[in-house]
């Protein structure tokens, strides 16, 4: 980790049709860091990670992302330099994986007319997809895709832009168990392979989280519960306010879980 801050808030609300949805949120994330935003339904989570990922505005505070402050910054510009993984992917078209992947480079959905790939874009999509377990569905449809095979060639694609920073957002939405422990080893891969990339994933599962999660950050409400080393804020006691439900929260071979007190001591 070098110490360079990816991304930073400040005092930041966001009021949406006279509704505070974001209340006085401060995060700091740096290079090399994995961050979890976790919290309920209704939490702020993907709220938040739309202003981390440039795509809305705060109605107060400040957020710096990639060293620019937004409001101050051109947000299409800004965002060609975020990997950003969207499960819900609004691709009308049957394109192959690796179409879906070189779209990344224009930061567009579909294909663009007239445009094709240098030589060494076409290479470093084939070793994205190698990397993700990929390489040999390359030239299935989209239509035909599992919902893991789906998240997998999503994360190809954000990191076509070689981005310093990738955010996630539910990524193990709809998967079994086999896709999501296929997708989580995919991140944990990805992450060990990339030390300088920094990266924010929301979930409200903790089942969801992969290992390689370094920091963490608590929602509740659209307010700041707790953040900090996921060590520290991934605790019986906080989660457990967290969601206004007692659990215990257990972690295994750097996974965690969680169970109601009562199935803890059946257990």
């Amino acid at each position: 980790m070098t110490g360079t801050a990816v991304l930073r808030t400040e005092g930041v609300d966001l009021v949406r049709n006279g509704k505070l949805l974001l209340n006085g949120i401060d995060i700091a994330v740096q290079e090399g860091e994995h961050w979890a935003l976790l919290g309920p339904n209704g939490a702020g989570k993907s709220t938040l990670l739309g202003l981390l990922g440039a795509v809305t505005h705060p109605t107060r505070g400040t957020v710096h992302v990639l060293g620019n402050q937004l409001g101050k910054v051109d947000m299409r510009e800004l965002r060609s330099h975020i990997g950003h993984v969207n499960p819900r992917h609004p691709l009308g078209t049957p394109l192959t994986v690796f179409e879906v992947v070189l779209t990344g480079i224009t930061n567009t959905t579909e294909l663009v007319p007239r445009w094709s790939p240098s030589p060494a874009e076409r290479a470093q999509a084939g070793e994205l997809l190698d990397m993700l377990g990929m390489a040999g569905k390359r030239e299935e449809r989209w239509p035909t895709l599992s919902q893991g095979e789906r998240g997998r060639t999503l994360i190809a694609r954000a990191l076509m832009p070689k981005p310093r920073l990738l955010l996630l957002d539910e990524p193990a939405t709809g998967l079994d168990l086999a896709a999501r422990e296929q997708l989580l080893t995919a991140i944990d891969g990805l992450r060990a392979g990339h030390p300088e990339l920094a990266s924010v994933l929301v979930t409200h599962h903790l089942e969801e989280l992969p290992a390689s999660t370094t920091h963490a950050l608590l929602l509740r409400e659209g307010a700041h519960l707790a953040s900090g080393p996921a060590e520290e804020v991934i605790t019986t006691e906080l989660v457990s306010e967290c969601f206004a439900h007692p659990v215990e929260i257990e972690r295994t071979a750097g996974r965690w879980s969680a169970r109601s007190p009562r199935l803890a001591a059946i257990g």
